[in-house]
């Protein structure tokens, strides 16, 4: 097993993660992330160290994305690097979809993901400017 830079690889983890986090789905944003996993913004950071540690800081997303009704997120992956073995960073630019079809454009993250016998998995998340 290597570090995952195949980009067709990372599109479907990425498209898989915008499918979760628009429908609420909170096992399957739970089942993204590689545990022990870090959060870091601008004020604050957080980790969580179980599945329902991941499900309980995603929890109000959801409603969010529900308010601002968002049906559909696209992760449009800007630039991927390999960080060592089994680690790639990622820059993602995150554009979402309302009801009445219109674009709406997201926040930037970069992602470390970890290559697992499943998949990529998100370690740490950063938001970006």
């Amino acid at each position: 097993m290597k570090a995952s830079t195949d980009f067709d690889t990372l599109t479907e983890f990425f498209d898989r993660y915008g499918v979760a986090l628009t429908v609420g789905d909170v096992p399957a944003i739970a089942g993204c992330y590689a545990l022990p996993g870090l959060v870091v913004a601008d004020t604050y950071s957080f980790s969580f160290t179980s599945p329902a540690a991941v499900a309980l800081s995603f929890v109000g997303a959801a409603p969010d994305y529900q308010e601002r009704e968002l049906i559909a997120a696209n992760a449009l992956i800007e630039d991927v690097q390999p960080v060592s073995a089994l680690l790639t960073e990622v820059a993602v630019r995150w554009e979402f979809l309302d009801s009445q079809g219109q674009a709406v454009p997201g926040e930037r993250y970069r992602y470390l993901l970890r290559s697992t016998d499943d998949g990529p998995a998100i370690c740490t998340v950063i938001r970006t400017a």
